[in-house]
Order: structure tokens, then C-alpha cells, then sequence
């Protein structure tokens, strides 16, 4: 009896830790739990559509996603420097309405950056991934003319495909993340990285023009991926949009075209699609 006189003392004081804090219901059940993970990515690909899905999505009673997109967790180099990442920052990004709320969020470059997925795989191995790809020419002429508009990118659309293995060469972090217009269009590269680490199907792959042409149908294929209920109606939705300065060449339009045909292929064999579209040359004026 002495003995248990003494533990429960001992207990009682405010410097026993773990216990006394239980005691007196500052580790409540419901704090002790560990958090909910996020539990789905859209991962790329960047000018792919990526802005319009994220827009979409958050209006889905079932989601619950960041009001800003691109959380930029997986790709930061230093929240995993010391090789244990603090997650409660990213955790923090993620505000749920309603419990059983799917987590999830949009960070195109997930897919492009090479360390990426191992370090999702280590935080949930059963993270469901979203792609929404684009005719990779055309991804790399509205990523200059983003980085164009932005102040980052000086040179012409053909210089900058000529500098671009330069650039990238120094293995600079700004370089590789922002002067990667042919880069980030080898998707089926991409892709069969990923699948090392996760099985192909938790990832679901979608083209950005059907999600323009029949959002609905689209979006609904997603909810099924997910695993929610399907979106009733949609309204069409265009978020940034920017007006071209210029016009991709045919000059420029050939030379794309034969840097990425092998990489086109085997995406239409390891996706069973048809990308033909994306390598019949344009009607070109003069």
C-alpha cells in the first residue's frame, strides 16, 4: 500500500513528465494520436494544368487542401538535411473543416525533382499521386514565357534551349529548378522513377486539354482515384493564363519535337495513349 502511496505522489507532481501531464488531461486521447497524413499529391507537371485541378479540387466538400498552392515540402532540400524532416511544419499548411477529411495538396515540381519521391515514400508509403501531363512542347514555350514574365529569363526561347544544358550543368539549385524547359518534359522518365517507389496504381495520369475540354468527366475520374463522391457540375475554370509575347518557330517547334519523340513514345506505351497530337506539327505562318 506504501508503495502505491509513493507512485501516485510521485505522479502527482508537476515535474513527473509524461504522466502527471496525462494526469491532468494535457495529453488527451485525441493528442495523443499521431496526425493525419497527407494522403494525395499533384505532382506535375508544371504549366500542365496543375493550377485549374488544385482550383477545382478545393471546392470538393471531401478534400481539404492548402489555400495557397505549392507547399514546396518535398523539394526543399533543407527541411531533410539532417535526415530526420520535421513534418509538423508541413502538417501545419493543412487546415481540415471536418474530420475525415482527405489531405491533400498541389507542388508540381514533386515529379521533376529527383530526391522527391523517396523522401514522400518515407513520410506515407501509400501517398496517391495525381499528373496531369501536357504536349511537352508546348509545356516548355509557356514555361519560358512564365519565367520571361517574370524577370528570370533574359534570353530568346531558342537561346534559352541552347543554354539550357549549360545552365544546368553547374548543378545550380536556381538552374535546375528554373531553366529546365526541356528538362521537366521527359515525363515518361519521370514517371518510371516514381514507380520505383510507388506502385503504379496509386498514381493517376491525366492530359491537361482533356481536363480543359471536359472537366467534368476528368475531375470525376479523379474522385473515383480517390476514392470520394463524384462533383455533380462544374464550371469551367482558367487560372493563369498569361499572354504570349512571342510565337514558338517552326524552327523551334522541330527541334522539340525530335528531342522529345523518344520519350513520347514509351510514355503512349507505359500509359496505352495515343500521343500523336502532341508531335503533328502546327500550321505555321509565311
Amino acid at each position: 500500500m506504501k508503495t502505491l502511496r509513493v507512485s501516485f505522489y510521485s505522479l502527482s507532481k508537476p515535474h513527473s513528465g509524461f504522466f502527471s501531464k496525462l494526469l491532468r488531461g494535457a495529453l488527451s486521447p485525441d493528442k495523443m494520436k499521431p496526425p493525419v497524413k497527407v494522403s494525395f499529391l499533384i505532382a506535375g507537371t508544371q504549366k500542365g494544368g496543375t493550377s485549374a485541378l488544385h482550383s477545382y479540387l478545393c471546392a470538393h466538400p471531401q478534400l481539404c487542401m492548402p489555400r495557397r498552392k505549392e507547399v514546396h515540402f518535398f523539394d526543399e532540400d533543407r527541411f531533410f538535411a539532417d535526415g530526420t524532416p520535421d513534418y509538423s511544419t508541413y502538417h501545419a499548411r493543412f487546415e481540415p473543416s471536418a474530420p475525415n477529411q482527405l489531405l491533400g495538396e498541389a507542388t508540381p515540381i514533386y515529379m521533376y525533382w529527383e530526391p522527391a519521391p523517396g523522401r514522400i515514400r518515407q513520410y506515407n508509403p501509400e501517398m496517391k499521386f495525381i499528373i496531369s501531363l501536357r504536349n511537352p512542347i508546348l509545356r516548355a514555350f509557356s514555361n519560358w514565357n512564365m519565367e520571361r514574365s517574370r524577370g528570370n529569363e533574359s534570353l530568346s526561347f531558342w537561346d534559352a534551349l541552347q543554354m539550357e544544358a549549360v545552365r544546368r550543368a553547374s548543378g545550380a539549385r536556381r538552374e535546375l529548378k528554373l531553366h529546365s524547359y526541356i528538362a521537366r518534359g521527359f515525363y515518361a522518365a519521370q514517371l518510371q522513377r516514381l514507380w520505383s517507389y510507388f506502385p503504379k496504381s496509386q498514381t493517376h495520369v491525366l492530359r491537361q486539354d482533356q481536363l480543359f475540354n471536359d472537366p467534368l468527366k476528368v475531375l470525376n475520374d479523379v474522385c473515383a482515384f480517390l476514392d470520394i463522391s463524384p462533383f455533380k457540375a462544374v464550371r469551367q475554370r482558367i487560372v493563369f493564363s498569361e499572354p504570349y509575347a512571342t510565337s514558338i518557330s517552326r524552327h523551334e517547334w522541330r527541334y522539340l519535337a525530335e528531342l522529345f519523340e523518344p520519350d513520347i513514345r514509351a510514355l503512349e506505351m507505359a500509359l496505352n495513349w495515343d500521343c500523336s497530337d502532341w508531335l503533328r506539327e502546327p500550321r505555321f505562318g509565311g
